[in-house]
């Protein structure tokens, strides 16, 4: 099967992960973070700290210096999770958020966020914006321009009205899939913390065909496989649209992202691996990449051993239907597509200040998308202005 080129840019941090799909434990005590808020999302009161925002800013550009540097400086120490504060399912923000990265309390605007994976990881300028401004859309007050790491907190300001649901990065169905590294399928009841069973699972595969580390190699081994559990053990597992390209892209993510820019061999060794993934942390004297990066090495992930996109179908496991209509690596235009279309949903009648910045935020959506996947047809599902 030929890829297309705008491959090799796509899809977070879920940075990110999505699934994005990276862990991180939960913590006894701490407020506003991995408890169920969605019986208070629409009964949040006002908080007059929060200001709405007449006009979100542009997304900032690539900084000045792109090559490898040390970022786990004195400036940006690491300093444990207090009570109030955010973390979500995806390593990579909690690590900078832990690092002074991102701002300690998990709630940042896409401006922030932008910035911090390009200073603390050195992402691709508009793999950054594509991947910050999807969770932004599906799952950020815009109104505020705010977004939780984790889940939904007073904080990112009121919620929107229904359907739309600001939840955070940690909403399932959105920006958090199924078929996680470190992650138990939403089915399960428990997809937002350290899943020990999967990392145990991510350490064997690891010593079975990397020598101990975690390559390329692995990614695409290790993705074929937790693609089969989820198929022959969750009723609803589906892996379509951005969901499809994440659960690829997240595989090869933490050879990107989480080896240190000094070495050359592209291996991730396990205790670096627990570090971002367990406790959100840098490894000690660790170097961001050597060069802006995204998801290079999806494509050999994929090629490992393609899955078309699709889901089990009825509520039955092993009854995995495929679906023609989602993005695929040979459409993969189809997954900002989709990314409007949902935000149609969320949004099927906005007025207002939320109308503008909605036009506002789907402008910068496309500007990630232009440059990330080479998508040449912008959509206006509000019109232009």
């Amino acid at each position: 099967m030929m890829l297309s080129k705008p491959l090799a840019l796509l899809l977070l941090w879920v940075t990110f992960g999505a699934t994005l799909s990276f862990a991180f434990p939960s913590f006894s005590g701490v407020t506003d973070g991995f408890q169920d808020l969605s019986a208070r999302w629409w009964k949040d009161k006002p908080n007059p700290k929060v200001r709405l925002v007449q006009n979100p800013p542009t997304p900032p550009g690539p900084p000045r210096y792109t090559g490898t540097k040390l970022v786990n400086d004195r400036q940006h120490p690491y300093k444990p999770v207090k009570a109030g504060d955010i973390r979500g399912p995806c390593p990579a923000l909690n690590t900078l958020a832990n690092h002074g990265y991102l701002p300690r309390n998990g709630v940042a605007s896409p401006s922030e966020i932008v910035t911090a994976v390009q200073e603390g990881l050195n992402a691709n300028n508009k793999f950054a914006i594509l991947l910050t401004y999807i969770g932004h859309l599906l799952d950020g007050n815009l109104e505020t321009d705010l977004l939780s790491i984790g889940l939904k907190t007073k904080r990112t300001g009121p919620s929107p009205p229904p359907p739309a649901e600001a939840g955070g990065l940690n909403v399932h169905g959105t920006f958090e899939g199924d078929a996680s590294l470190t992650r138990g399928d939403a089915f399960f009841g428990d997809n937002h913390n350290f899943n020990q069973t999967l990392f145990n699972k991510f350490v064997d595969f690891s010593n079975k065909y990397g020598g101990g580390s975690y390559d390329i190699t692995v990614a695409g081994e290790l993705r074929y496989s937790l693609i089969q559990d989820s198929i022959s053990t969750n009723p609803n597992f589906t892996l379509k649209n951005i969901g499809y390209i994440v659960a690829y892209s997240i595989s090869a993510l933490p050879i990107n992202f989480f080896v240190d820019g000094r070495r050359t061999d592209g291996k991730l060794s396990i205790p670096d691996a627990r570090s971002f993934f367990k406790f959100g942390k840098f490894p000690r004297d660790f170097y961001r990449a050597a060069k802006p990066v995204a998801n290079e090495g999806t494509d050999k992930v994929f090629l490992a051993h393609p899955v078309m996109p699709g889901g089990n179908a009825d509520g039955k496991v092993n009854n995995y239907v495929l679906d023609p209509t989602s993005a695929d690596f040979n459409n993969v235009c189809r997954a900002y597509e989709s990314v409007v279309a949902q935000v149609q949903e969320f949004y099927p009648n906005p007025t207002g200040l939320l109308r503008k910045n909605l036009i506002k935020n789907l402008r910068y959506l496309y500007i990630g998308a232009q440059g990330a996947l080479g998508c040449t047809t912008e959509l206006f599902p509000y019109g232009h202005s």
